[in-house]
């Protein structure tokens, strides 16, 4: 399981430059990409599970009387 082959180089073979453009490019997919999705995810799930709760409970407020 721990064995490295000859072929795969690690991070400190490769040069800085190539290192330095995957990190970017992971930061940028993470930025643009991904959080803002879960973003959207989280507060639209908040917002269903607000609504399914006023279905079943009635909106908030005094009861009517």
């Amino acid at each position: 399981m721990t064995q490295d082959s000859d072929d795969t180089l690690s991070m400190s073979d490769q040069p800085r430059s190539t290192v330095r453009r995957r990190e970017l490019l992971a930061f940028l997919a993470l930025a643009f990409g991904i959080w803002p999705i879960v973003a959207v995810g989280v507060v639209g799930g908040y917002g269903f599970l607000v609504w399914m709760y006023q279905i079943v409970y009635g909106p908030p407020g005094p009861p009517g009387g």
